[in-house]
């Protein structure tokens, strides 16, 4: 397969006027170039190299606040130790419904899944 170019419109025809400005133009700039690289001699001197110091900022050390030491002890598991709960019950996909009464189990057992 080729692919080709197509330009979607037309290059803009110059005036006399303007042609003629813009050789004009590039003659300047052709002039400017040349003398900017010219085969006169580079002169090269040895400058002296600087150490390479690196940046780091001067803040004081500020102290933290001390508010003594505070031991951390084990919290004890939470146990229900009443007597109004008799278990926990499923009712429907791992639901887990608390049972008080002999009734309310019998009826859970009994709800249709």
């Amino acid at each position: 397969m080729i692919y080709g170019y197509i330009p979607k419109s037309k290059p803009k025809k110059l005036t006399k006027a303007q042609q003629e400005q813009k050789e004009q133009w590039l003659t300047s700039i052709n002039k400017l170039s040349s003398k900017r690289y010219s085969n006169s001699p580079v002169i090269k001197t040895k400058l002296p190299l600087k150490k390479m110091v690196t940046f780091h900022r001067e803040t004081p050390k500020l102290a933290s606040l001390d508010t003594g030491f505070v031991t951390c002890s084990k919290t004890f598991q939470n146990l229900y130790t009443g007597d109004k709960i008799k278990g926990i019950g499923t009712m429907h996909k791992s639901n887990a419904v608390p049972v008080f009464t002999d009734n309310e189990a019998k009826e859970i057992a009994s709800m249709r899944r």
